[in-house]
């Protein structure tokens, strides 16, 4: 398989999959090194393909576009993992997809990281990830002030999740 029909199978494998293929995983199916498929991805979304790198993998935006809604709430909690987890949950239980989060920082801006957790299993592995990478949250940035974009269904659930959320003591009312 040559270059071309490797991308063309990438750009096909994730356009159909139900989930995010990781790069490991897409390297193990097509022979290649990860960094082969690196260079793949970056190749296919300079060619104009909406192809979304998550900490689970990559994934292409036709996979999101079930959601009818967009939310974004200001969250402020802590680090620890317990009130990390305790968010993502109660997002993902009353049906939302958490697309990204945001932080203001005092240099650089704004700085945005894609997450695209809809699942307990997506929070837990990336939860996980956060773990053996001994990496710290991006709400360390701002004293635990962040934005999350939040994919909804319907508008029940926006109101769902905003409310839960704000019971919990997890978001800063405007």
């Amino acid at each position: 398989m040559n270059s071309r029909e490797r991308r063309a199978h990438i750009l096909s494998l994730l356009k159909g999959a139900d989930k995010p293929y990781t790069g490991a995983e897409l390297s193990e199916l097509l022979g290649v090194t990860r960094q082969v498929i690196v260079s793949d991805v970056a190749i296919l979304r300079a060619a104009g393909e909406q192809i979304i790198a998550t900490p689970q993998g990559y994934l292409s935006s036709a996979q999101t576009e079930a959601a009818v809604g967009r939310l974004t709430v200001v969250s402020r909690h802590s680090s620890d993992v317990a009130e990390i987890r305790d968010e993502l949950y109660t997002i993902v239980d009353l049906g939302g997809m958490v697309v990204d989060v945001t932080v203001e920082h005092p240099l650089y801006g704004e700085i945005t990281a894609v997450l695209n957790v809809g699942s307990r299993y997506d929070a837990d592995r990336f939860l996980e990830k956060m773990r053996e990478s001994k990496a710290e949250p991006l709400l360390v940035l701002t004293e635990g002030v962040h934005l999350h974009t939040i994919l909804v269904k319907d508008p029940q659930s926006a109101g769902s999740i905003r409310e839960a959320l704000e019971k919990k003591g997890l978001t800063v009312l405007p």
